[in-house]
């Protein structure tokens, strides 16, 4: 399905400062927005998902290393003020509600992310969230693969900032480990380097730059070598992270070098990231503090938070679980064919 191209003309100043003509430019991706937002919460509503909503004004945002978020000040009615973030995702809070109801969820979430800004990114989106206990990766792929189908048409004339392609969204999604991506895409037996910089380095062929850790090698191929080769004519789910890249994701049982966690990629975006869900209290703490510690050292005039007390307590009351953030504005561009996110807001900066 192919949609007329929304008008280029003078975009720059169009995006800092939207006026009417603008708008009414937009409305045919404005009204479909709509549409795929009631024909998602059908879907999820339709599999038993409880539509949520958490606070976005919180005392600790997140944890990932390199997102920055924006802070705020909550005065009482005594006069008192306390520091809190825009949160840059919902999960913390709704994994509590998992933990204490056992109920699949769901949510449509702004979401705030300081710094960010291109035609694929904004400081401030909507991201979806769900997640369903009692299934695991491949139900999950299983789950998104059919919402995303039935919210696109079957094939899309996609025109977007880094990919001109037909997408197939009917056929079976590719499904990847990424040790087979970087086998295939990079020439790489990628798992055997995991935090050696020089050893992956020399696998690749590239020479390793100043500073550069095996972390940060990983992924500049990913980006160089990977993303470009993947989802171009069907989407992509890459699966089965290195262990370093776990997050808040739980260790493959049967191969604990890797973590149960994908990426879905389609047509040169990544469109959603998820996890089997990691229940271990112990563990999460750990990882939290190795990444606070990261935090600091590459950011050390960011601010800090506390670390969220609230989810390491819940944690191992949650049943074994997946969940998803999935970014709604990029899943809109694709089914409208628009070219840069602010082409799918009602209001951009």
């Amino acid at each position: 399905m192919s949609s007329p191209a929304i008008p280029q003309t003078d975009s720059q100043s169009r995006s800092t400062h939207p006026d009417p003509a603008h708008i009414r430019d937009r409305l045919p991706f404005l009204r479909r927005r709509g549409l795929m937002m009631r024909g998602i919460r059908t879907f999820l509503e339709a599999r038993d998902h409880l539509e949520v909503e958490t606070p976005y004004a919180v005392p600790t945002p997140g944890e990932e290393v390199h997102l920055h978020p924006f802070r705020t000040v909550r005065e009482t009615p005594q006069g008192e003020q306390e520091t809190l973030f825009l949160h840059t995702s919902p999960e913390f809070a709704m994994k509590r509600i998992v933990a204490a109801t056992g109920l699949p969820v769901f949510q449509f979430a702004r979401v705030w992310r300081n710094g960010e800004q291109s035609a694929l990114h904004a400081p401030e989106f909507t991201m979806l969230e769900w997640y369903h206990p009692g299934i695991g990766l491949d139900g999950l792929m299983d789950e998104t693969e059919a919402l995303v189908r039935a919210v696109l048409p079957p094939r899309l004339e996609h025109t977007g900032p880094t990919l001109d392609q037909t997408l197939d969204i009917q056929s079976p999604f590719e499904r990847l480990t990424m040790q087979d991506a970087f086998r295939l895409h990079a020439g790489v037996d990628l798992l055997p380097t995991e935090g050696d910089a020089t050893a992956l380095a020399q696998a690749a062929d590239c020479t390793l730059r100043s500073g550069e850790n095996w972390e940060d090698l990983f992924f500049r191929l990913l980006l160089e070598r990977v993303e470009p080769a993947i989802g171009r004519t069907r989407p992509t789910f890459l699966t089965h992270w290195p262990a370093s890249q776990a997050a808040l994701a739980r260790r493959d049982p049967a191969d604990p070098r890797v973590a149960l966690r994908f990426e879905l990629y389609a047509a040169g975006m990544e469109l959603a990231n998820a996890f089997e869900e990691l229940t271990d209290a112990a563990e999460q703490r750990r990882r939290f503090l190795a990444d606070r510690a990261a935090r600091t050292a590459l950011y050390p005039t960011r601010p800090d938070w506390p670390m969220d007390e609230n989810l390491l307590d819940a944690l191992p009351h949650m049943p074994p679980c997946s969940g998803i953030a999935l970014g709604f504005d990029r899943l809109v561009m694709l089914g409208c064919g628009a070219r840069r996110i602010q082409d799918v807001l009602w209001l951009s900066r």
